[in-house]
């Protein structure tokens, strides 16, 4: 075992503050997320298709003595996300942290009755929305040699859940594309990791059962968690004390994938 400190094997800490960008950041897992790592000391750009969610998770940033920006974004839309970071960069900094949170679950119907539209519109903010976010911020990231990457995925990337296709198929797409995006950038102090989060209390998880009423989602059942303990897990990955993880899916989800 090579000594403690040996070069070859030692990764600096970053040696410039730490910028995060928030994707999602008015939803219930990116206000905790962006809590988290504002109790740390770090900058958060809140980027959201809703600007007052964005705003209200900003507001209570600030009241607790942190900073940032809330900036309102179209996830789908590649210029609108490259412009928001220029806006970030000026304002805040150099960005260190990506976390990819945006996400909605879409319709919850058998897969021969569900909605083409429905299934096109959770990809595009699901999966194009995490593949833009990446193309906008990695360039930066490689040019600076760090930065570290967290893409929201689920549970449901690794297993299959009733009713839910385009949730199901999108969410097993961004740890695809996380294993893709953490191949590319290795190498250059770049990170890119998913959480595999099972429900969360929330907006999402309400929708989905009031969808359902009790209906194709049974046999579905999870230990419910708050977005607090998946935003733990989150600030991991993104932080140096991660440095060795790269491409990983860190399951979040109270053992119900065990069984």
């Amino acid at each position: 075992m090579p000594p403690q400190g040996d070069p070859a094997i030692a990764v600096p800490a970053m040696a410039v503050p730490a910028i995060a960008v928030v994707v999602g950041g008015g939803g219930d897992l990116g206000r905790a997320t962006a809590l988290r790592f504002a109790g740390k000391g770090i900058a958060v750009a809140l980027l959201d298709s809703s600007l007052e969610g964005a705003r209200r998770t900003l507001s209570e940033i600030e009241a607790t003595g942190g900073r940032g920006i809330a900036l309102a974004v179209d996830v789908t839309e590649a210029e609108a996300l490259a412009a928001a970071i220029d806006t970030v960069e000026g304002s805040l900094g150099a960005v260190t942290i990506l976390v990819n949170s945006a996400g909605i679950e879409g319709a919850v119907e058998p897969i021969v009755t569900y909605p083409e539209d429905a299934f096109d519109r959770v990809m595009a903010v699901n999966v194009k929305g995490v593949f833009l976010a990446m193309q906008a911020i990695l360039p930066h990231m490689i040019a600076r040699g760090h930065g570290s990457v967290v893409n929201v995925a689920s549970t449901s990337a690794i297993r299959g859940r009733g009713g839910l296709a385009g949730y199901v198929a999108s969410k097993h797409a961004v740890l695809g594309l996380t294993k893709v995006a953490a191949l590319d950038v290795g190498g250059r102090g770049v990170r890119v990791n998913a959480v595999l989060p099972g429900p969360i209390a929330g907006r999402m998880i309400e929708n989905i059962e009031r969808q359902s009423e009790g209906g194709v989602r049974r046999g579905n059942a999870a230990p419910v968690a708050r977005p607090e303990d998946v935003a733990t897990a989150i600030a991991f990955l993104a932080s140096d004390e991660a440095r060795h993880v790269n491409g990983a899916g860190l399951v979040v989800d109270g053992g119900s994938t065990l069984i």
